[in-house]
């Protein structure tokens, strides 16, 4: 399950990049903690401009971190930074961020659908109130920000899109778990589908990834028996460094046939990128203790 709010920090593993995003502009939704930031990070180490729309502008009661924070943490690791306070659901804030990025930065190369809301609560026992809101910042959130971004990628010469959803897996276990929560994923992930598609011509390329674990967020520590499951879960450096093979183009899953249209796991990218152990991401959680993601 993966989320933008990461209690963990990034934990640095053996992943080798073969490429580098330097002079890169990546537009982020949710980025100011968790996996978001963590991918941010990463990609601000190569001296890419990163420009980050988050909802907290303010410090949270039960969350680290702002979208302010976010930024001075991406400066320090070496890159550019544009925060922004805005909402993912909200039409204007997103198109300012657009043009905010193109404004401050010339364009922009890469979007990285991060925001993502979670319930996994039945049928039954969902909010509707919860449900609008997994659907309106997963989905239609996903949606607008590929949208309104895609005149500026078509001008990059090597745009892309990445949305961190699962595989569309239509094993009935996973809507019988969770029905709104998996509708909500798996609109992201059908975002993916069509938009490879659709913009083949265009060269802009379009993926998902999704972790095979687990990964330490403050969103499921803050579910009940949170503190309990992130016992089995790896820190958020591996989506980091997954998400930076993918964008770099750095062997990730030579053999799918195509740079586009695919649904990769944090191990699969990163072993095609020749990592073989990957201890370094869990410090103090053994291999068979890990908890692995659910959709896989």
């Amino acid at each position: 399950m993966t989320s933008s709010n990461d209690a963990s920090g990034p934990v640095s593993g053996p992943y080798q990049p073969a490429g580098s995003l330097r002079g890169r502009t990546i537009l982020i939704s949710g980025g100011s903690r968790g996996i978001g930031l963590a991918i941010a990070t990463r990609a601000a180490r190569d001296g890419a401009n990163i420009v980050l729309m988050a909802k907290t502008g303010q410090p949270h009661a039960r969350l680290e971190g702002t979208v302010h924070s976010a930024a001075e943490q991406i400066r320090a690791a070496g890159g550019e930074a544009l925060p922004l306070v805005g909402d993912v659901r909200d039409d204007d804030d997103v198109a300012g961020a657009v043009a905010a990025a193109v404004g401050r930065f010339g364009g922009i190369d890469i979007v990285i659908n991060n925001a993502s809301a979670i319930d996994l609560s039945r049928t039954d026992a969902v909010d509707m109130k919860r449900y609008d809101l997994m659907q309106d910042i997963n989905v239609r959130g996903t949606f607008l920000l590929s949208k309104l971004a895609l005149p500026a990628l078509r001008e990059s010469d090597a745009g892309q899109i990445l949305t961190l959803s699962p595989p569309l897996n239509l094993d009935p276990k996973w809507a019988g778990l969770h029905l709104a929560y998996t509708m909500a994923k798996y609109g992201m992930s059908l975002t993916t589908l069509g938009l490879a598609e659709e913009l083949k011509e265009d060269g802009i390329r379009v993926n998902s990834l999704w972790p095979c674990t687990l990964v330490d967020t403050a969103a499921i520590r803050n579910m009940p028996g949170g503190e309990m499951i992130v016992k089995g879960a790896r820190g958020s450096g591996i989506m980091a460094d997954a998400a930076h093979a993918v964008l770099t183009g750095s062997n990730a899953v030579p053999d799918s046939g195509s740079r586009s249209g695919n649904f990769y796991t944090d191990e699969q990218v990163l072993a095609a990128a020749g990592v073989t152990d990957f201890t370094p991401y869990s410090p103090g959680v053994p291999e068979d203790r890990l908890v692995p993601d659910i959709f896989l």
